[in-house]
């Protein structure tokens, strides 16, 4: 995260102390830096051809009010729920710029798609054809598709975020796919706009990437023949940042520069706009979890730092074994180094969000940064335990402000009778 820096021993965000805030808004706490989104987001927009398009992927990260700064930053987004439509259309992203992905899209999320006007939607299975077939038949209302192609590409990723080989349940073979377009073009409410491909996430080699650009490049020329021309070939996304764990140590990681610059050459060279759907790369390393330290102890030939973040916060460590780098928010010079465990208060020896991590010595009061928390953060969290969803301050400069606030306890009696 560029924007954090120690100014006299105290960790900042931009222009502001972490302590400042922790003690203001109180803890936990995610923050994110306004001058970095707005800084990735024009990175892929100066990279990316006029007549393409980058979506952001909401899920990534859905706060309004980040989506919005990145809308007016120039990009649309990429939904793949019917509350992420509604996040992306309150936050303001024009319905030209929305796409909607996903395998489980019910009849309530496909009329409300066509109700917004959207870009297009993204088929994934034979039965989402035929449902959105019947809608657009019975509303008597064109639907603009676009269909994604799995690939059976292996992106060498964590398991759970690989979504391009034929295991997964992601895309439909290009066979299946080349029926549903040659269906749609015949079809007077359906018109075939995309053709799309999402290999996974979190993938820092550039080869599979290219493999897929180059895979859906060559389907829609083929395509061409056939006299089914589409308005773009969507490359998903899925670039991965530099968490600082020693798995990928010994790799380059993408500039968002080089990795458009590979990924499109196959598709702009074929002759088609290109649409992109990064999330991660873009939000986060943006963001930061701050936490307060409660207690520590050691038991056995293990020490723990107890911490009020825990895995309902930030689930990433439990889920995927993930690594995130954590800085002290006071630089400490003399009180030495110890190995840690960084566990939070949930009933699971699961929650944990850092294992053996050498760190200054910490006494309780004292605050830690969980670093790269910007994406699959503050969206992956829940109220497990009865615990209370954190607060999101956005910095800007020398000021900061709350985007979302903390739950209070009424807040766990919402919607029950």
């Amino acid at each position: 995260m560029n924007a954090l820096h120690y100014v006299n021993s105290e960790l900042c965000c931009e222009a502001i102390p972490l302590a400042k805030i922790a003690k203001e808004v109180g803890t936990p706490t995610y923050i994110y830096s306004q001058a970095e989104i707005v800084a990735r987001a024009k990175a892929y927009v100066s990279a990316t051809s006029p007549n393409g398009l980058v979506c952001y992927a909401v899920k990534a990260n859905g706060n309004p009010h980040l989506i919005r700064l990145l809308g007016e930053a120039g990009l649309g987004a990429d939904v793949t729920s019917g509350g992420e439509l509604f996040l992306a259309l309150h936050a303001g992203i024009p319905p030209e710029k929305i796409i909607f992905s996903g395998v489980g899209k019910t009849r309530t999320e496909i009329e409300s798609a066509l109700d917004a006007g959207i870009r297009a939607l993204h088929i994934e299975s034979e039965m989402e054809h035929e449902t959105i077939s019947e809608i657009a038949s019975q509303r008597q209302q064109i639907a603009r598709i676009g269909v994604r192609v799995n690939p059976n590409i292996n992106a060498q990723t964590h398991p759970y975020i690989s979504t391009g080989q034929h295991a997964h349940k992601f895309g439909v073979p290009w066979p299946t796919a080349h029926k549903m377009l040659r269906f749609a073009t015949s079809h007077p409410w359906l018109q075939p706009v995309g053709l799309a491909v999402h290999i996974g996430s979190q993938i820092v080699d550039v080869a599979p990437f290219v493999e897929a650009s180059r895979f859906i490049a060559d389907l829609a020329t083929e395509l061409i023949s056939e006299g089914i021309n589409l308005q773009y070939l969507d490359i998903g996304g899925g670039l991965g940042i530099d968490y600082g764990d020693s798995k990928h140590a010994d790799r380059d990681h993408l500039s968002i520069r080089e990795w458009i610059t590979a990924v499109t050459q196959p598709i702009t060279d074929a002759g088609f706009p290109i649409v992109m759907e990064p999330g991660r790369s873009i939000i986060g390393p943006t963001g930061a979890l701050l936490t307060q330290v409660v207690y520590t102890k050691g038991q056995g030939d293990k020490h723990f730092t107890i911490v009020d973040a825990g895995m309902n916060d930030l689930l990433r460590p439990t889920l995927y074994s993930a690594y995130h780098p954590i800085l002290t928010v006071k630089q400490f010079s003399e009180n030495g180094e110890r190995v840690t465990n960084i566990v939070g208060p949930i009933c699971e020896t699961g929650d944990f969000l850092a294992k053996e991590r050498p760190l200054p010595t910490m006494q309780p009061g004292d605050y830690l940064a969980i670093l790269q928390a910007g994406a699959y953060g503050f969206a992956m969290g829940s109220n497990y335990n009865g615990r209370l969803r954190p607060a999101e301050v956005l910095v800007n400069g020398d000021n900061f402000t709350v985007i979302r606030k903390r739950q209070d306890f009424e807040h766990l009696l919402d919607d029950c009778l």
